[in-house]
């Protein structure tokens, strides 16, 4: 599964977009997250994804999880939110 990583500096409307599409093609994303200001920047996408389905009549709800992960031999917590659609 392709991984949507979102930084501090994302463009949450630009994320929503890439959100909408996947679940066109894919019916659920995966994001991957660390630090606050990610994660901020991909929930306010996640709001702006569901206004871009919602006219097609399904709902998009989110399962947040932590993951280890290792960037330049330093551990450090992500946060993976796996996005899926209600029909």
């Amino acid at each position: 599964m392709d991984i949507l990583r979102v930084s501090a500096k994302s463009n949450p409307n630009a994320v929503a977009g890439a959100i909408a599409n996947m679940m066109r093609e894919k019916h659920q994303v995966r994001m991957q997250v660390i630090g606050a200001a990610s994660l901020n920047q991909a929930i306010k996408a996640i709001a702006i994804a569901r206004g871009y389905v919602a006219p097609s009549g399904k709902s998009l709800y989110c399962i947040p999880s932590f993951l280890d992960v290792e960037i330049d031999e330093e551990k450090r917590t992500a946060i993976r939110l796996d996005i899926y659609e209600n029909k």
